[in-house]
């Protein structure tokens, strides 16, 4: 969809726009000539007349063409484009990488983003403005003021922090940038919104686009949910999470309940988490998939043989690493299997966190813990030598920033890098790809789970019915684990 009307598919925008239609929501935003403010699909204003309205892909290009984020709507709550969609592959995952640059507070060095993508710098201009309508730093800047936005109308943290928080170096910048793109002060937009946060908690609402299997999110992280880490409790995951922003190690806890019937998800977190919640928003998102869009990937799926369910979500996780290193512990064992030794190492190197859940008390270990700990220490957990010295590898990778494991990180490169650790075989990396970098099309064509689902054991096979299911062949994965669940 080019940035702004004139639009082949204006009139079918409009019509969702008439019908507040969820599942549009992300996908296009209107902009109001008549108001100067631009609106999700969802929004429950008095619809102006179609001929005050413009449709843009972006958020990034409605505010580029002048206009300001509706206050009700509130359009930095909208899911996130979702990574696959033909040719932009390249511009999109692009996007991600700036947006987790975003979330940490990272300047962007776009020459470093199109080295790691394997493109030149203007190559990767060129084709960012096509695609999205916008500038990589136009997108970078609306991304941080939407955030920005989110934490004045939803927290009690001071606009400083709230500078801060969302990316930008000073309070003179912040204040400049959101002066010029919304046309009134931070002080002034937090005292025109609607309520104060209650004091306490801070409780933050993510959107998501509907069909969404909740039912099925929630049993994939139950049946995997390690003690004292991670708690499945209703339509609630709990969990502790420990990370490093701006040179900083953070420690607490997040609690995110999925609510359908608004589809959203509503977020709780630690208060010491605050200072990284543009990064704790991240992982949410890439967690539980919330920038899925089912429109895309329901009728790719239709032929794979196994019960469908719309909606369906590809789980990933809030810490890259651990994941990762749960996917080494999982080599040629069952879920069960690899949750007890997983336990193990909890309770050996994990440090303990204090939060208001008597269930939650233990982070797992990070990265430059494992790389530390000796060898026999953790082969006495249960851990055969060949993945002891895989662990300690991706480990010590880690830890030493050679390898970063999010959905913003460049996935050739980091797949490469994987591959070339010992004990991580093709299994593992296509594993780590799926839930560590929530790349759509990974496909662990030898996995035990798959060849059950679909009878055989003839990867070949396996890999010539996957072919259908591209870019979607990681959610194919999923539906076929779904088929195994008893």
């Amino acid at each position: 969809m080019p940035a702004t009307s004139p639009d082949p598919d204006a009139d079918r925008y409009y019509a969702a726009f008439v019908a507040h239609d969820p599942r549009f929501d992300g996908r296009v935003f209107v902009g109001v000539t008549s108001t100067g403010i631009y609106c999700r699909p969802v929004c429950r204003v008095r619809t102006p007349k179609r001929s005050n309205c413009r449709f843009f892909s972006h958020a990034a290009a409605a505010e580029q063409a002048g206009f300001r984020p509706c206050l009700r709507c509130r359009p930095e709550l909208a899911p996130g484009l979702s990574l696959v969609d033909s040719s932009r592959v390249l511009a999109s995952q692009a996007a991600r990488m700036i947006e987790q640059r975003a979330s940490e507070g990272d300047d962007l060095y776009l020459p470093e983003v199109a080295r790691q993508l394997g493109v030149t710098d203007r190559h990767l201009r060129r084709i960012f403005q096509i695609v999205h309508g916008v500038s990589p730093m136009d997108f970078l800047t609306t991304r941080r003021l939407l955030l920005a936005k989110q934490l004045l109308t939803d927290t009690p943290l001071p606009v400083t922090r709230v500078a801060l928080a969302s990316g930008f170096a000073s309070l003179r910048r912040f204040n400049a940038a959101f002066v010029a793109r919304y046309r009134l002060s931070p002080t002034a937009l937090r005292q025109r919104r609607r309520e104060s946060p209650a004091p306490g908690l801070v409780t933050l609402r993510l959107a998501y686009r509907p069909p969404c299997d909740v039912a099925g999110v929630l049993r994939f992280f139950a049946a995997r949910a390690l003690a004292g880490v991670e708690v499945v409790d209703g339509h609630t995951v709990r969990r502790t999470l420990a990370l490093t922003h701006q040179g900083q190690r953070l420690a607490g806890w997040v609690a995110a309940r999925f609510v359908p019937e608004r589809h959203e998800v509503e977020l709780q977190l630690a208060p010491a988490l605050l200072p990284a919640l543009g990064t704790v928003l991240q992982r949410v998102r890439q967690a539980f998939d919330l920038d899925a869009d089912p429109a895309l990937i329901d009728p790719v799926l239709a032929s794979v043989p196994a019960q469908s369910r719309p909606g369906i979500r590809l789980p990933g996780g809030m810490d890259g690493f651990e994941i990762a290193a749960r996917a080494i512990l999982g080599q040629q064992v069952s879920v069960a299997a690899a949750r007890t030794v997983t336990q193990r190492i909890i309770e050996r190197f994990g440090r303990e966190v204090v939060t208001p859940f008597p269930d939650l008390h233990r982070l797992f270990p990070d990265a430059a813990t494992l790389a530390a700990a000796r060898p026999d220490a953790i082969g006495r957990l249960g851990v055969v030598r060949q993945r002891v010295r895989a662990l300690q590898s991706l480990a010590t990778a880690v830890a030493e920033g050679r390898i970063v494991l999010h959905r913003g990180a460049p996935l050739a490169a980091t797949l490469e890098a994987l591959r070339a650790l010992p004990g991580i075989g093709e299994w593992t990396t296509e594993l780590i790809a799926m839930r560590a970098l929530a790349w759509p099309d990974a496909f662990p064509a030898s996995d035990i789970g798959v060849l059950n689902a679909l009878g055989t054991r003839d990867i070949r096979r396996v890999r010539a019915l996957a072919e259908d299911w591209r870019p979607w062949r990681s959610y194919a994965v999923i539906r076929l684990w779904q088929t195994l669940e008893r």
